[in-house]
């Protein structure tokens, strides 16, 4: 790119891109247990791990890190010292009512004696042994449950609604408990090494051993260098200073400082302020580049577990049938997390179509949309988009996004996948560009009218409300982490780097297009429809046309696929041709020209039926594009989805297949390939929330 840098810059550039997928995974891990990081301390342990550390905090907003004087070797440390722990559980499946709690009690005490006999039997004394009662509680309906101490019937919901709110967000007022299970633990207390309480030292800080040259944020230091053991409870070292120890070293960062305790643990502490921008300037760097990926990325995996975490239904909360990402104003795709990539590559087109159709888009209001003619794949998929606006509610930065595939959205057959659809209005409720939230008010009656009206309403009205609340929640979590990104870098740097990933991702294609071939494929589909595309390379100019022209008409049939799922299929396979880990974005399509013909089975007019097109033809779609490329075999073509319910119940799966081999690999057998990238539904959930038993669950012979 030009930029010259010194060995030095390169090194902390690659500190720079590890300590921020570090703080991406802790980010991660303490979303989904609905943890805020900020308030708590980062304990740190590993021979390496205080020399990341006070970048580490930095990263994610804590200001206070714990390094133990075995912290080198804590693992096996702490492995030494691990109590005994017997586990009894026993599933009760009971309302939670006074009237249950003596039964309760009853077999808590019996699982009790249990685990205490099997504590005894490996040698430990009575006075070492503890016991904890816990009950598994969940909503009446919901599928997750919370594990709380026993108690009366009031402590026990009062407990399950507190640890709710703290994974989720919300709790449910008026809703019903269940007993799920009960669990006793049984911990056979091994000998404590108490950290001894050391006298309070004088503060006086010893001489150093020596000076380092130390680089740091883009500035070169003089830091002195200390021996842990010098350290008494009481000295200070300001950052910036390395103190070593027989197993570990610990980088103290300017602006930090490390004070050693009276339990001989060295605690460090910001004790200035970090700057409220980051300065790094709107021109690409390569480093921050790199962050940018990672970061955007992140802020679409955050908001995927909160989806996950607060939908009701099995498709999105145990399938994980969704799909979240971020845009920029004009509904440029900018980065997503790896989820369903027929989703991904259409979202954009409902993101455009709501700001197109909206002029008047105010703070606080939020929309949702279904319609295959505006970006929609098939009914079942949701969108919900929401702006996020600038600290004045004036301007609109960015908008982010999440679709969820909603078990059942009406339509002749339960569940939404009629196979024998021929007009969209057979396959649900179409939704298109709803206010679903009027700045800041959730438009619950008006919702309610829309999906229960018509000729083919939605089945379970609860269900889809909740599972849109949970969309709403998720895009709130997007909103919320891309403010602290313009918080922290500022909005001119956000802004040009989400410029800067798509002209990187454009770059990338452009380079996989210079060792492409020209080629083309018909694939002929079942029914006797025939996908054709063409594709050809332009060496010169290093972009490709891909041309779907000889596509079969519009069908009869629901093996339409709107425009939106043919170019999701064109992003996602030239994406994965480029090798480096960049977000699927706008910019892979920038150098590609695609033509579907307006009127074919890939570009159907209303009111053509489409429920096919998004689970089987997609599918095609992707290998006629690898077939015309060469560069890998056909999958299997489909999604297998597997559909029943009546009234009561609606179930939805697509069941995995394989994958095809290449010029220098092999296929892979039982996997979701290609467009769809959903789970299987464990069989004990499957069989929980919907009256069937599962006889049989493997991989097919041959």
């Amino acid at each position: 790119m030009g930029v010259t840098r010194t060995p030095e810059e390169v090194a902390e550039g690659f500190l720079k891109i590890a300590v921020e997928n570090m703080a991406n995974a802790i980010k991660q891990i303490s979303v989904q247990r609905g943890y805020d990081v900020t308030r708590y301390a980062l304990n740190c342990f590993g021979g390496a791990g205080g020399q990341h550390a006070c970048s580490v905090a930095d990263a994610l907003g804590m200001k206070t890190i714990l390094i133990h004087p075995f912290a080198g070797v804590l693992s096996a440390y702490g492995m030494g010292l691990a109590d005994l722990r017997v586990l009894k559980e026993k599933a009760v499946e009971a309302k939670l009512a006074d009237d249950l709690i003596a039964g309760l009690a009853s077999q808590l005490d019996v699982l009790a004696e249990e685990g205490v006999a099997e504590m005894q039997g490996q040698g430990v004394e009575d006075d070492h042994i503890k016991v904890l009662r816990k009950v598994h509680v969940r909503y009446d309906g919901s599928d997750t449950a919370q594990v709380v101490e026993f108690g009366s019937r009031q402590e026990i919901a009062e407990r399950f609604v507190d640890a709710h709110k703290q994974l989720y967000g919300f709790s449910m007022e008026g809703k019903g408990m269940v007993v799920e299970a009960l669990s006793v633990e049984v911990i056979g207390v091994t000998d404590s090494a108490e950290d001894p309480v050391l006298d309070a030292g004088s503060g006086v800080l010893p001489a150093a051993k020596g000076n380092l040259p130390m680089y740091s944020g883009g500035d070169k230091h003089d830091a002195p260098v200390y021996d842990r053991l010098d350290l008494l409870p009481g000295c200070k070292v300001d950052g910036p200073a390395i103190v070593t120890d027989a197993n570990a070293t610990t980088v103290v960062e300017p602006g930090w400082q490390a004070e050693v305790t009276t339990r001989d643990h060295m605690v460090l502490r910001r004790v200035k302020a970090l700057p409220t921008r980051v300065a790094i300037g709107t021109q690409v760097d390569p480093v921050m580049l790199e962050v940018f990926n990672n970061l955007f990325m992140s802020i679409a995996e955050q908001m995927g577990v909160t989806l996950q975490n607060t939908a009701y239904s099995v498709n999105i909360k145990e399938r994980l049938d969704f799909s979240c990402a971020i845009f920029d104003e004009e509904g440029n795709l900018i980065a997503n997390a790896p989820h369903m990539p027929v989703h991904l590559g259409s979202m954009g087109e409902s993101v455009r179509t709501v700001v197109r159709e909206n002029p008047d888009i105010r703070p606080g209001d939020v929309y949702a949309l279904n319609a295959p003619y505006n970006g929609g794949t098939h009914l079942p998929d949701v969108t919900v988009i929401t702006p996020v606006f600038d600290d004045a509610g004036r301007k609109i930065l960015f908008y982010v996004a999440s679709r969820g595939h909603h078990a059942d959205i009406g339509g002749t057959t339960p569940g939404s996948m009629p196979p024998d659809s021929v007009t969209v209005d057979q396959e649900g409720v179409m939704i298109d560009n709803f206010q679903l939230v009027d700045q800041g008010a959730f438009r619950e009656k008006e919702l309610v009218a829309l999906l229960t009206g018509g000729k083919y309403p939605v089945r379970n009205v609860t269900q889809n409300v909740a599972d849109l609340q949970a969309q709403i929640a998720a895009n709130e979590k997007g909103v919320a982490e891309l403010r602290k990104m313009v918080g922290h870098f500022g909005l001119d740097v956000v802004m040009a780097y989400m410029q800067h990933v798509q002209d990187n991702a454009e770059e990338q294609v452009r380079r996989v297009i210079g060792v492409l071939k020209d080629g083309s494929f018909a694939y002929e589909m079942d029914d006797g429809s025939v996908i054709k595309v063409t594709v050809s390379i332009d060496r010169e100019k290093r972009s490709a046309k891909i041309d779907f022209t000889g596509t079969s008409a519009q069908q009869k049939t629901n093996f339409n696929a709107p425009s939106a799922v043919c170019k999701a299929a064109v992003l996602y396979v030239f994406r994965t041709l480029v090798d480096d880990d960049i977000p699927m974005n706008e910019g892979c399509l920038k150098p590609l020209e695609v033509i579907i013909p307006k009127g074919s089975m890939l570009n159907p007019n209303y009111p053509a039926a489409v429920v096919a097109g998004n689970v089987e033809t997609s599918q095609c779609i992707t290998d006629a594009l690898y077939g015309a490329l060469g560069v890998m075999a056909a999958a299997q073509g489909t999604m297998n989805n597997f559909t029943f319910g009546n009234e009561t119940y609606q179930y939805y799966e697509t069941i995995c297949g394989g994958s095809g081999a290449g010029p220098d690999f092999d296929g892979c057998s039982a996997v979701h390939t290609h467009m769809t990238n959903s789970r299987l539904t464990d069989p004990e959930v499957l069989e929980w929330r919907f009256p069937v038993l599962v006889e049989d669950f493997r991989i097919r012979e041959g």
